[in-house]
């Protein structure tokens, strides 16, 4: 067998507040090409020399979104593995759980290449040259990490020393003077926090150098649900086993102390998107050094990264700010505070402060919703339902709703009765009654929902029937 991609997808990417949310982080974001960062994860996984089977980690909310982002590819990608992690417990834990199912499904001898979703790899064809060399190493029961040659003194990332291939040690985020000498020797490379390995390599480790994590990781994957579909298997690993998992990076857990750990130096066009400076880096620039997305005027200004959303964003005579446009949230900030915004979105978190979780459009596995406008008593939501696809049979305790649809045909549940509603028609549906809402069409069902009652949170649904496992 060849390689098998592990492609690494968690976090919220607090740094990129307001775009990242906890419930749509940084892998889902897309770039000027129109792709998001987690395509061009698969994209990069599929082209890596023999790879095969797939294996993606991520929480288990982000299933239906993930899915759906490798669908619009048409990628094949062979036998998917999600294993859906009820709650993120650092990389430690996400490997280990990937080097155990790789063990159980293909064999200890499995050679893993883990790719983390929200780098941006510019130079394709030399990634691959470097996992051809890497996975030479992994063969031999080496541990490899992919060292990417530094060409400034960036005291954001974390460097490598290495003899050759054979790594000396791990350096924390230097200070300036640190980060210049380290580029002037020649000997460091950044950490760029891609892997390379057999399976059963990198479980003997974990069995000296973290036990806790491996055991822990293998009775959650153990006690697992498993549901299989067209290609695609979903392993939700068992959330009170997975709750118990020490917390910890690879790095810590295993590299740093591990003694068979190589570097294999590459210079591939690598970013790993840590900030708004740094996504601002993949927008087209002008003259003046702007680098905007979206509809952006600028005049007498220079060196700034600005992201649209609808509407125009108009700057004069400003330097060096970053200013992020979305339909419920704008962050202003300077370039230098760039890593800052995890503050503020750590704030929101505290504060409970629903925009650090949400955006207003919510993707859901049948389709999306945006809300509209809300105040007391009152919400209204633009819903849009796949073709084929369904909501779950469901109930509300304190709200009613009403349903106009906008286009398309939809076939509704309400109550006792079975409705077929078509474009400028309507249907109320009170309190307490069950309800579902599924389009039959081949085009995208679009329908206003005005939601009115005392209380009108998310979590006042209750389930009784529905087609993706959430009931």
């Amino acid at each position: 067998m060849g390689i098998v991609p592990v492609i690494i997808c968690g976090g919220a990417g607090s740094r990129l507040w307001p775009l990242s949310r906890e419930n749509h982080p940084k892998p889902l974001i897309r770039l000027a090409d129109g792709r998001s960062l987690i395509q061009h994860a698969l994209l990069r996984a599929m082209a890596l020399p023999g790879a095969g089977d797939l294996i993606t980690v991520t929480n288990r909310e982000l299933f239906f979104a993930i899915e759906d982002e490798y669908r619009q590819l048409g990628v094949d990608f062979g036998h998917g593995r999600f294993l859906l992690e009820p709650e993120g417990r650092n990389t430690a834990a996400a490997i280990a759980a990937a080097c155990l199912e790789a063990a159980n499904a293909l064999g200890g001898e499995t050679v893993l290449c883990v790719l983390p979703a929200d780098h941006v790899i510019g130079d394709v064809p030399a990634l691959t040259e470097a996992v051809r060399r890497a996975e030479k190493l992994a063969r031999e029961g080496r541990v490899v990490t992919f060292g990417i040659k530094p060409d400034r003194p960036e005291t954001g990332y974390g460097y490598i020393e290495a003899d050759g291939t054979d790594v000396l040690r791990f350096v924390e985020k230097p200070d300036g003077k640190t980060a210049q000498k380290y580029l002037e020797s020649g000997r460091f490379s950044w950490n760029s926090g891609m892997f390379c390995f057999q399976a059963q390599t990198m479980i003997g480790l974990m069995e000296t150098l973290c036990p806790d994590i491996l055991s822990g990781c293998r009775e959650s994957l153990e006690a697992a649900i498993r549901i299989d579909g067209k290609n695609v298997e979903r392993i939700e690993l068992d959330a009170a086993l997975f709750a118990q998992v020490p917390s910890n990076s690879i790095d810590y857990a295993v590299l740093e102390k591990a003694p068979n750990t190589s570097v294999v130096p590459c210079d591939i066009g690598w970013n790993d998107i840590g900030s708004w400076a740094a996504l601002g880096a993949q927008y087209a620039g002008d003259e003046e050094g702007n680098r905007t997305l979206g509809p952006v005027m600028a005049i007498g200004s220079s060196g700034n990264v600005i992201h649209g959303s609808n509407r125009l964003i108009g700057v004069v005579g400003v330097e060096n700010l970053i200013i992020a446009d979305t339909p419920d949230a704008l962050l202003v900030t300077t370039r230098e505070r760039a890593q800052d915004v995890k503050l503020l979105y750590n704030r929101l978190k505290e504060e409970g402060n629903e925009t650090h979780r949400v955006h207003r459009t919510v993707y859901r596995p049948w389709g999306a919703y945006t809300v509209l406008e809300e105040g007391p008593r009152f919400k209204i939501k633009r819903i849009e339902v796949k073709p084929g696809a369904r909501l779950s049979l469901q109930m509300h305790h304190h709200r009613a709703e009403h349903w106009v649809v906008v286009s398309g045909t939809a076939r509704i549940v309400n109550g006792d009765k079975e409705m077929m509603l078509a474009t400028d028609q309507s249907t109320y549906i009170p309190c307490g009654a069950k309800h579902r809402l599924e389009n039959p069409g081949i085009m995208m069902l679009v329908l206003i929902e005005v939601q009115t009652g005392d209380y009108l949170g998310e979590d006042d649904i209750v389930r009784f029937d529905d087609v993706y496992g959430r009931s």
